[in-house]
């Protein structure tokens, strides 16, 4: 078993959560480590997109 097949993944189009890559990458978001990160993929993004706006603006 692949490495990645252990890793938990969010599928935007029906809001589950799955461990391995079971669906297309067109609504899959991941690889997270635990289920738990995996039910968090959509406050994980805004965190992120968050933080590299604030980055994003320290650079102009």
């Amino acid at each position: 078993m692949a490495k990645e097949d252990l890793k938990w993944f969010y599928d935007l189009a029906t809001g589950k959560v799955f461990q391995g890559k079971v669906s297309g990458f067109e609504t899959r978001m991941g690889p997270y480590d635990t289920e738990e990160e995996a039910h968090h993929a959509i406050s994980i993004a805004a965190a992120r997109t968050e933080a590299a706006e604030i980055w994003d603006d320290k650079e102009d």
